[in-house]
């Protein structure tokens, strides 16, 4: 295989992305308040060549599980939590390459601030930004906004279709390429006939101003979401780049990548042009036996609890009602049939304990992928020939020792047969992973939609 794989690591900032393990003596993610712990971070995932970091990121506390936040709050799980914007600029300057992917909702956040937070961070960063699009699906975050509950599914993507068409006027509509002029003689910093009010009016928002910011080194950041649902696909088939899968097998992923592209053209995009990014968890160490035994020792440390706390905010489920049968039926909608399948024929008059179902989410709904380096460089490349996919998320357990092993150990295994880059290309984040231009697509709709709203600029001139 000569394809390229594209890799992020994806974390939050807390203290803990797998239930139990902040726990674990190795783990250092207590450190998420330092600064430090984040510099150092960034500078190994640079060393490993790594694409970018992508910071997953809620606005709410997960309260299904018996009805409270209890268990969230005591096992850590997804709270307390950072924000991870103000850790971009830090991480930023202590290196050159890497890109950072940054979640944001469209939901809570204003389209007209939004854009130029991304904005001071595409130009703080020299045009190293990523934003990954996402619409928020928690009750907890909706009532801390004024809301009685969340917004329906559909209604939130309609807002954000529309919300997007307002960022990307001002990204893209707003202010001309050479508008500013810094002409010192005649005192003119700005040509104002060269900055733009975008004049939008639409069901969900009213913005008639001007972008504060001038255009950034991408002007509009590289672009990711992650919806799985119809209507969440759709959505990505519009306006992302780059996908973030969190499906388990290579079929749940196939399903989705083919869907996606297919939706694409139908956009009238390249569909070779939307990139995908699963989501894999890797345990390596030198060899399978103590890789094994390590993910074991792992185990252990996991919490039953957290992760029911976990899988009640994904599903809506408050699984302290329900026995095992309720369990076993959510472990096998969740893609992971062909697992248990395998369990039952070895052992088919088993009953299973809620514990034991519960470890297929011991490290979330990843791929768990555990072995010697040339095993997971082995598992990575199958699955990015069978699944059509370009890369992957790589998910941690303990931080950074799970990060530290993979830049240490597979990371070589996978330049040896040339499927990572070796050294970075030039250029902003989009052109890094595209090797075109810094700018989106002429055939992505954030362009169209940016032309359209230039000739509306035009005509009300005159």
């Amino acid at each position: 295989m000569t394809k390229r794989i594209y890799l992020n690591a994806i974390t939050i900032s807390g203290p803990t992305a797998s239930p139990g393990m902040w726990a674990h003596p190795e783990d250092r993610a207590h450190e998420y308040k330092n600064l430090n712990y984040w510099t150092e971070l960034a500078k190994t995932l640079e060393r490993g060549k790594f694409d970018a970091i992508f910071f997953a990121d809620m606005l709410g506390v997960y309260d299904i599980y018996q009805g409270k936040r209890d268990t969230a709050i005591r096992q850590a799980i997804q709270v307390p939590l950072n924000d991870p914007s103000y850790l971009i600029p830090a991480m930023a300057a202590v290196t050159e390459n890497l890109g950072f992917a940054a979640t944001f909702s469209t939901t809570y956040e204003h389209p007209y601030s939004l854009a130029r937070k991304l904005s001071t961070l595409d130009h703080l960063t020299r045009g190293r930004i990523g934003w990954n699009i996402v619409t928020s699906n928690l009750d907890s975050a909706a009532k801390n906004y004024g809301l009685e509950k969340q917004i329906g599914l559909i209604d939130r993507y309609d807002r954000g279709d529309e919300y997007m068409d307002v960022v990307y006027k001002l990204w893209e509509a707003s202010w001309e390429a050479d508008a500013v002029i810094q002409d010192a003689n005649n005192r003119v910093y700005t040509d104002p006939a060269k900055v733009h009010d975008i004049q939008h009016e639409g069901q969900y928002f009213q913005v008639p101003g001007i972008h504060l910011c001038e255009p950034s080194p991408q002007r509009t950041p590289l672009l990711f979401q992650a919806g799985n649902s119809t209507r969440g696909r759709e959505f990505a088939a519009k306006h992302a780049e780059c996908i973030f899968l969190n499906t388990p097998t290579v079929e749940a992923t196939k399903f989705i990548v083919k869907d996606i592209r297919e939706r694409a053209e139908r956009q009238g995009r390249d569909p070779s042009k939307v990139l995908f990014f699963p989501k894999i968890t890797p345990i390596v160490r030198k060899t399978e036996t103590e890789a094994q035994s390590y993910y074991e020792e792992l185990l252990k440390y996991s919490s039953t609890e957290g992760i029911y706390s976990l899988l009640g905010a994904w599903s809506g489920i408050d699984f302290s009602l329900y026995g095992t049968d309720k369990l076993l039926e959510f472990v096998e909608k969740r893609d992971n049939r062909g697992i248990i399948e395998s369990f039952k024929r070895s052992n088919p008059d088993k009953k299973w304990s809620a514990e034991e179902l519960a470890n297929f989410f011991a490290f979330g709904t990843s791929s768990l992928t555990i072995g010697s380096p040339q095993q997971v460089a082995d598992t990575m490349e199958s699955f990015v020939e069978e699944a059509g996919v370009d890369g992957f998320n790589i998910g941690h357990i303990i931080q950074p020792g799970t990060i530290n092993d993979f830049v240490d150990l597979v990371i070589p295994e996978l330049q040896k047969g040339g499927l990572v880059q070796k050294e970075y290309s030039e250029g902003t984040y989009r052109e890094k992973i595209f090797g075109e231009g810094p700018y989106l697509r002429e055939d992505h709709p954030g362009r169209s939609i940016a032309q359209i709203a230039k000739k509306e600029i035009v005509s009300s001139a005159r």
